[in-house]
């Protein structure tokens, strides 16, 4: 059976449950049904609160990630004398274990974005395993939504970041504008980092800052979800790897990441996409931030409706449909007005994206070894996806334009 045609069951908890039905029982020593739900919504704040602080890792992240393409405006390819497809290789490397060797300080970026990329390889898929450990399922469509906003709005913060940067600083203490960009966003990211390791929580069964009847509720949470605990699941992390690679969802689901990473390939170029509107480099790269500022509202509601309804594939489809068409209409037309409706069409795409991370969650809750393997293996798999589309958008007519 194909994963299209189980993604009603996929989602469906478990019927079979180790608790009473009776909800008072249940509830009993949380003291009842009304004290519980004031309990539940004292724990999801202080929990949503702390896990905050990982948008803003993430937004850093991927400012980090893709301020060579703001760079790439200011001198970066003339300065590192780069030539042909070495920008795209540049970019790719991010997410490959390789080094391509070329001339001296063409090895030094390589170097630079291939330690960025495996120091960075762990962040996502711990934050989505992170979450899946501390929310049920009708919660995490939308907290996988919020989190995954922090990478739309540093498209969006960050161009306007790289713009201030790139138009005050050049020749600042003697170094290129592109140069103190790499600065200046690389500090905050460590600074953030630092002050996450004080923020973040563990997992339920050990988090410090919790009541005893916090704990106990964030337990039995995860629990009633997925119908057993998590401390009554033993396999070790070889079986877990054992149970996620036999699973074929795990590889469909893994093509079909894929796949939409590449589609997506063209956020690393957006600034030199926003640049063929035919503006100064300052206003194309704040022409970069309405189109996912208005990403972040479409994502937020898609996955705030998906979790109503629990439903993802229509929600995704939907989504990807709209992008299709933002494509069609950029390669069709130079029409100012036209192209810069079309990136925000094709931007609002992520919206798609986050729904289809949270289906993936959704989709192996247990065993937890499995679970955390399947998140990570998913994940690296679709950085393919980023490899081949480094080149593909370099190539693509929309940049060429």
């Amino acid at each position: 059976m194909s994963v299209l045609s189980e993604k009603h069951d996929l989602e469906k908890v478990p019927e079979s449950s180790p608790f009473p039905v009776d909800g008072d029982d249940r509830d009993a020593e949380f003291g009842g049904t009304e004290a519980r739900r004031k309990l539940e919504r004292k724990l999801l704040w202080k929990v949503d609160l702390r896990m905050s602080i990982m948008i803003f890792i993430y937004i850093l992240n991927y400012i980090d990630r893709n301020n060579a393409g703001a760079a790439r405006l200011r001198g970066f390819e003339a300065d590192l004398n780069l030539k042909g497809q070495e920008f795209a290789t540049l970019l790719s490397i991010l997410y490959v274990g390789y080094i391509i060797m070329q001339i001296p300080s063409f090895v030094g970026a390589l170097l630079t974005r291939f330690f960025l990329g495996f120091v960075e390889a762990a962040f996502f898929p711990g934050a989505l395993f992170l979450l899946s450990k501390w929310y049920k399922k009708n919660e995490l469509g939308l907290r996988t939504a919020i989190l995954y906003c922090g990478n739309i709005i540093s498209n969006a913060f960050g161009a306007l970041m790289a713009s201030g940067i790139l138009s005050g600083m050049q020749g600042k203490l003697g170094h290129a504008a592109w140069r103190w960009l790499f600065y200046i966003e690389g500090a905050l990211t460590i600074a953030i980092a630092a002050l996450a390791i004080f923020v973040l929580p563990d997992f339920p069964t050990n988090t410090r800052w919790l009541s005893p009847e916090e704990r106990a509720l964030a337990i039995r949470r995860m629990e009633e979800d997925a119908g057993v605990g998590d401390e009554e699941q033993t396999e070790g992390q070889g079986s877990g790897l054992w149970l996620a690679i036999t699973d074929i969802k795990v590889w469909w689901l893994s093509l079909a990441l894929t796949s939409q990473v590449v589609a997506l390939s063209f956020n690393a170029f957006f600034p030199t996409l926003s640049a063929t509107l035919g503006y100064s480099t300052t206003v194309s790269l704040l022409l970069c931030a309405p189109p996912f500022a208005f990403t972040v509202i479409v994502s937020a509601f898609l996955s705030h409706h998906s979790d109503k309804v629990g439903e993802r594939f229509y929600h995704i489809a939907a989504s990807f449909g709209v992008g299709i068409l933002g494509f069609i209409i950029a390669v069709s037309t130079m029409n100012t007005a036209a192209r810069y409706v079309s990136l925000f069409l094709m931007a609002q795409s992520y919206a798609g994206f986050i729904v289809l991370y949270a289906w993936i969650s959704n989709t192996f809750p247990r065993p937890p070894s499995k679970r955390a393997v399947v998140l990570a293996l998913i994940n690296a798999f679709s950085q393919l996806g980023n490899i081949a589309g480094s080149y593909v958008a370099k190539s693509c007519p929309l940049n060429m334009v």
